[in-house]
C-alpha cells in the first residue's frame, strides 16, 4: 500500500541515494593515500532520480550494467581537484564536508517519511 504513494517512493530513493553516496565517500577516504586514486562522487539526487525514473536501463541480473553487483546507482563522476605529488585527488576535508551533506540528506529523507506517515495516520483517525 505505502509503496504506491509518491512521497514514500521519493523519500526512500533519497535515503538510498544518501547511503550509496556515503559508501562512495568512505571509499575515497579509505584510498586517500593510494597513488593515482581519483576521488569519486555520485551525481546529485535530483538528477539521478529523474534519470532512474525515466529512461535509465534497469539491472536485471548481477553483473549487468557496468558490472555492478549491488544494484547501486552507477552515475559516478570524478572530482576535479588538484593532484598531490603521487597523483591522488582525495581531499579529506572535502570528503568530510560531503559526508556531512550526505548525513543531512539522509535525515531529510527520514523527516519527509515520518511527516508523510503522520499525515496518513491522521487521515485514518490514528495518532
Amino acid at each position: 500500500m505505502f509503496e504506491n504513494l509518491d512521497v514514500f517512493k521519493i523519500s526512500s530513493a533519497m535515503a538510498k541515494h544518501a547511503g550509496e553516496r556515503q559508501a562512495v565517500i568512505s571509499q575515497n577516504v579509505a584510498n586517500a593515500d593510494t597513488p593515482g586514486y581519483h576521488a569519486r562522487d555520485l551525481a546529485s539526487f535530483s538528477s539521478s532520480y529523474e534519470t532512474a525514473e525515466t529512461m535509465a536501463p534497469k539491472m536485471t541480473r548481477a553483473g549487468h550494467l557496468s558490472g555492478d553487483t549491488n544494484g547501486r546507482l552507477t552515475s559516478f563522476h570524478t572530482d576535479k581537484l588538484s593532484n598531490s605529488p603521487n597523483g591522488n585527488t582525495v581531499s579529506i576535508e572535502d570528503q568530510m564536508l560531503k559526508a556531512t551533506e550526505t548525513i543531512r540528506q539522509h535525515d531529510r529523507a527520514l523527516a519527509i517519511y515520518k511527516s508523510a506517515l503522520g499525515v496518513l495516520r491522521s487521515s485514518l483517525g490514528r495518532s
